[in-house]
């Protein structure tokens, strides 16, 4: 009686279960598998609304583009700069705020101040100081330094790391100083008894432990240098100076020109490329931990 009472029980959950999670299931299938079911048959097809089959030869043309190369180039380079650099900045600040260096509690409080500035009236700033006619410049020009082209030349590519940073950090250190803090006083406390330095327990003791804190902070850097798609559009146009010109700009701009085959092939690629970031990411932290 009781396992026949059981078994409607568990359909009478299982239902429950599934309505409950039917808005969510639908809305995933509707807004994120069904399209990308779409933009998989765009890419290996030809013509208006993908009348004929291409084979790979959209991917060919894609990989030949040079806008595409370069594009995939400068994301990969503001990638590997920017995300490293937040990292490091972000535990350096994060050991300083738990050390209770002076001013520290102040810091804190503005951590996260420059994610929630508007971001228009943010690039208005920057464009106040780096443009050509801007502040930065004048003082050059007072010094007898050369006139610099920030935005319209190679610096826009550290101009825009330079507001990837400020952005990102306070985020990082607020990640990375919540996994500091939970690590235990008696671990420091021991190596201290055995004779072990600051160095020996930031390398024994303190980044295995942090690995975990160090894969989240690596993840969200990854995601807002994305978003610093943003700030570049504001900075330089549809078609900013080569050195900012990133894979959301080819996106962009093919989706303008209806060229919906480039699209969704550069969109496969970069999920592949960012699912196997993640994954090398994953397998790292993994390895450091030593599991």
């Amino acid at each position: 009686m009781r396992k026949d009472n059981a078994q409607p029980l568990e359909r009478r959950k299982m239902v429950t279960g599934l309505c409950l999670a039917a808005p969510v299931l639908l809305g995933t299938f509707l807004f994120f598998l069904l399209p990308f079911a779409i933009c998989v048959k765009y890419s290996f097809t030809f013509g208006v609304g993908g009348a004929s089959f291409a084979g790979f030869q959209n991917y060919k043309e894609v990989f030949s583009s040079r806008a595409f190369r370069l594009a995939a180039a400068n994301t990969l380079r503001f990638l590997a700069i920017g995300v490293t650099a937040n990292l490091a900045l972000s535990f350096f600040l994060a050991l300083l705020i738990q050390k209770g260096l002076k001013g520290s509690r102040f810091f804190r409080y503005i951590l996260l101040l420059p994610l929630v500035l508007p971001i228009a009236s943010v690039v208005m700033v920057i464009q106040v100081f780096f443009a050509e006619t801007g502040v930065l410049n004048h003082w050059l020009i007072r010094l007898g330094v050369p006139v610099v082209q920030w935005l319209e030349g190679p610096e826009a590519f550290w101009v825009l790391l330079g507001l990837y940073l400020w952005k990102s950090v306070g985020y990082g250190v607020i990640l990375l100083l919540s996994g500091l803090n939970a690590i235990p006083e008696e671990f420091y406390q021991t190596a201290a008894m055995e004779g072990a330095g600051g160095l020996r327990k930031l390398v024994s003791i303190t980044l295995p432990l942090m690995a975990p804190h160090f894969f989240l902070a690596a993840v969200m850097g990854v995601v807002n240098a994305f978003k610093s798609y943003r700030e570049a559009f504001l900075l330089g146009g549809k078609h900013p100076h080569d050195s900012i010109y990133m894979m959301q700009h080819f996106l962009n701009n093919n989706f303008e020109n209806l060229n919906y085959q480039k699209l969704s092939v550069a969109a496969i690629l970069l999920l592949l490329a960012l699912l196997a970031l993640l994954w090398v990411l994953y397998l790292f932290q993994n390895r450091y931990r030593g599991e």
